[in-house]
């Protein structure tokens, strides 16, 4: 009997999806695949096959090697805010910490929760008719969004810690703070590392995007290229940004292995 039961759930999921598949598939427009020719298709393959080298760096400050440095700055600075603000956001968040007062955590949860559902670029537009274009934006874009995002990695972390080191500190003497300081920092610090180092990985990527609005970095030149047709200077622009990506995913990955 509760197998036939659990084959009718996973059949009736099945189906759902399939209904969900097909109403998404009917919903597009594809007016579009109107436009589209092989001759185009064929003429951006060929300059995406043929990277234009004197593109990678001129000196000028606008070449990809300049652009990616800028573009691994504004991604950093960004993680730095965050974490800096995530951190006394995560103990604002944490019920095992307010337990008495849990109307203080809901509402600091709601404020990490409204943070990170805005993406960077939303913020990045917004940030740019505040502070003006360039760097600055980028970095606020994507500080004020990941403190959502760590905010809430930190607090589970926080929350899910094991309850009995504090109360061996308390038992022989040691107060709240005592314990936040000497017990809970100590032990999650190094998960709270990895978790920064991570979502750096994942902003680098968003900070390649944010040019697209004026936010610095490297997006700026390629939409320019794009929307100019540029193939070449395209393909070594994608290029510098997957080898960034990859490189960063490596070192990244080698820190956060020796911090577990």
């Amino acid at each position: 009997m509760m197998i036939h039961q659990v084959n009718k759930q996973t059949w009736l999921g099945i189906l759902l999806l399939i209904g969900l598949i097909v109403f998404s598939a009917l919903g597009i427009d594809y007016s579009g695949l109107a436009t589209f020719s092989f001759d185009m298709g064929i003429e951006v393959f060929k300059g995406l096959s043929h990277p234009d080298w004197s593109f990678i760096y001129d000196g000028s400050g606008e070449d990809l090697a300049s652009l990616l440095i800028l573009t691994i700055a504004i991604a950093c600075l960004g993680t730095m805010l965050a974490t800096f603000f995530a951190i006394p956001l995560a103990l604002l968040s944490s019920r095992n910490l307010w337990q008495k007062h849990l109307w203080l955590v809901r509402f600091f949860k709601i404020v990490s929760n409204v943070l990170r559902a805005f993406p960077e670029l939303i913020f990045a537009i917004i940030f740019v008719k505040v502070v003006g274009p360039g760097p600055f934006a980028g970095v606020l874009a994507i500080g004020v969004h990941q403190i959502g995002m760590l905010g809430k990695l930190f607090t589970e972390e926080l929350e899910a810690m094991n309850e009995r080191l504090i109360e061996d500190t308390q038992a022989i003497g040691a107060n709240t703070w005592q314990t936040i300081f000497y017990v809970r920092v100590p032990y999650l610090m190094p998960i709270y590392s990895s978790l920064a180092l991570n979502h750096f990985e994942i902003a680098v990527r968003s900070a390649a995007t944010l040019g697209l609005v004026g936010a610095g970095g490297i997006g700026a030149p390629l939409i320019f290229a794009i929307q100019t047709r540029s193939w070449d200077k395209v393909s070594i622009i994608l290029l510098g940004v997957i080898l960034t990506v990859f490189i960063l995913d490596q070192i990244t990955g080698i820190i956060r292995k020796k911090l577990r």
